[in-house]
């Protein structure tokens, strides 16, 4: 699952990834804002995902393994527990929620950055 998560990630434009927290906190950035943070440590693995507020409460009533995001501002932020109770589509809906809303306050610079490099795919 792991490696399905994060190439679905990195194949998305200007995305950037590192570890600013700790060998075990995967943090995926568009234009250098985050978008998800994978716990490569925990078992089973779980992803924090930006979400519209809305959303988020709809998805943490419809499934268990949706909860607010693990120190995160828990009205924007989900954490997801991959944990196959979710199905893959819905995880990925997530994770484009994630990158659009995150590109959605990009501000002009980063926004004519991202036109570029989706001109040069």
């Amino acid at each position: 699952m792991l490696e399905t998560i994060y190439e679905y990630c990195r194949a998305k434009a200007c995305v950037t990834e590192g570890f600013p927290f700790d060998q075990d906190t995967l943090v995926i950035k568009v234009c250098g804002k985050i978008f998800a943070i994978v716990s490569l440590e925990k078992t089973p693995l779980w992803i924090s995902l930006k979400c519209d507020p809305a959303w988020a409460i709809e998805l943490r009533e419809a499934y268990e393994s949706v909860q607010p995001g693990y120190h995160l501002n828990k009205q924007h932020w989900n954490s997801v527990v991959l944990d196959s109770s979710i199905p893959l589509d819905l995880v990925r809906k997530m994770i484009d929620v994630s990158y659009d809303l995150v590109v959605k306050g990009l501000n002009k610079a980063q926004k004519e950055e991202l036109r570029e490099a989706l001109n040069r795919i």
